[in-house]
């Protein structure tokens, strides 16, 4: 063990020890409850046995990234660890082992003999890239990102990134910016792929009834953006009476709070939970499940996509341009940018102007992708590696 490695090590099982309190708390929290216990604890999560290819993710949307190259692996033994319970979720669909990542200085003793480990975007853990490669596998970065906002961070710390990036065999980027980052920070065997989401085979996996109104879907809401989109909703109203609303929260833990919400700041106008009635009859409905949100987009004629109307950085827009929404966000999608260049028609406002851009909406042609990627490039990397 190097020197650096000793020391990081030490630094990570101190921040450990710092932390266990909150860590207990966290366990015994409904949304932590599976993932604190195996991430630190180790709980119920043994090492992988022998495989051929180790994915790791962070959640949902990298989990379902994957799913392309999985089916063109075939009879490839996979390997797949997440950080988040709808990540683990996701991954347990596919024909491999799925575990949670443990916290870094497990790793020492987690990791055993991995052949090729495919990291996706920006999980840069310093270990997990150190000891993979220490071990004999060959490291890659896939879907690599840094996005303009983070990078000055990164290049503050590029010292570290430089490090951390040498342990990778090759670094395949999203876009020739990225790309352009990575090198800054000391990267080498850089190129730009493209961005694998555009790959994604997305379905509905339920058909529902569309009513006959325009019917507007908020998907993947956070904290803050559900009260402005309720009010443009609600002002949107007075031009468009019959129009329906579906408020979809990006977590399920905030599906009662948000429900409490709607009814505050729209008491005049029907509520119901998808749960109480799938027929879409209220102005609005609460979908307080997981799972509906391309179902419920295949349907509907407006998506405002959750995520840009505060700083958490966008969510993928790909799904709701597939079933041909009119895609109206916010300003803040510096983690999707690359993804948002190959979707046309999207209105990105703020808070404020969703009333107006509901209206404008009306006489906007649906969203539309343009831009696919060769998946085969890669998988014939991987077989080759």
């Amino acid at each position: 063990m190097k020197v650096f490695d000793l020391f990081y090590t030490f630094l990570a099982a101190s921040l450990f020890v710092a932390a266990f309190p909150l860590l207990i708390a966290l366990s015994l929290k409904k949304k932590y409850r599976h993932s604190v216990p195996a991430r630190f604890f180790l709980w119920k999560n043994s090492p992988f046995k022998p495989h051929d290819i180790w994915f790791h993710v962070c959640s949902l949307g990298e989990a379902k990234a994957i799913a392309p190259l999985i089916e063109l692996l075939g009879d490839a033994k996979i390997a797949i660890t997440v950080i988040t319970h709808t990540g683990y979720e996701a991954a347990s669909k596919y024909p491999a082992q799925v575990r949670y990542l443990p916290y870094e200085f497990w790793l020492w003793f987690w990791i055993r003999t991995p052949k090729i480990v495919v990291v996706l975007e920006a999980e840069f853990w310093y270990l997990l890239f150190r000891i993979a490669h220490s071990r004999g596998a060959k490291v890659i970065a896939l879907n690599a990102r840094i996005s303009e906002r983070s990078f000055p961070k990164y290049y503050k710390m590029r010292w570290f990134y430089k490090r951390l990036l040498a342990q990778c065999d090759r670094i395949f980027c999203q876009s020739a910016e990225d790309m352009a980052r990575f090198i800054a920070l000391g990267a080498h065997n850089v190129e730009v792929l493209g961005n694998i989401k555009l790959a994604q085979k997305i379905v509905a996996i339920h058909s529902y009834q569309k009513p006959a109104c325009t019917l507007i879907v908020a998907g993947s809401t956070h904290e803050g953006e559900e009260e402005p989109i309720v009010r443009g909703f609600i002002a949107y109203k007075k031009h468009n009476p019959h129009a329906r609303l579906l408020v979809v929260p990006r977590h399920p833990e905030r599906f009662e709070k948000v429900y409490g919400l709607i009814q505050k700041t729209a008491p005049s106008m029907s509520l119901a939970r998808w749960s109480e009635s799938q027929e879409l009859l209220n102005d609005i409905t609460l979908i307080n499940a997981m799972g509906e949100l391309n179902n419920l987009y295949a349907i509907s004629d407006v998506a405002i996509l959750g995520g840009g109307f505060s700083p958490i950085g966008g969510h993928n827009p790909l799904e709701p341009a597939h079933f041909g929404c009119k895609i109206i966000t916010g300003e803040h999608i510096f983690s999707q940018r690359e993804l948002f260049k190959y979707v046309h028609h999207v209105q990105f406002i703020a808070p404020e102007g969703i009333e107006k851009a509901l209206v404008s909406a009306e006489g906007l042609p649906p969203s539309t992708v343009d831009e696919t990627i060769d998946m085969e490039r890669i998988v014939n990397y991987l077989r080759e590696v």
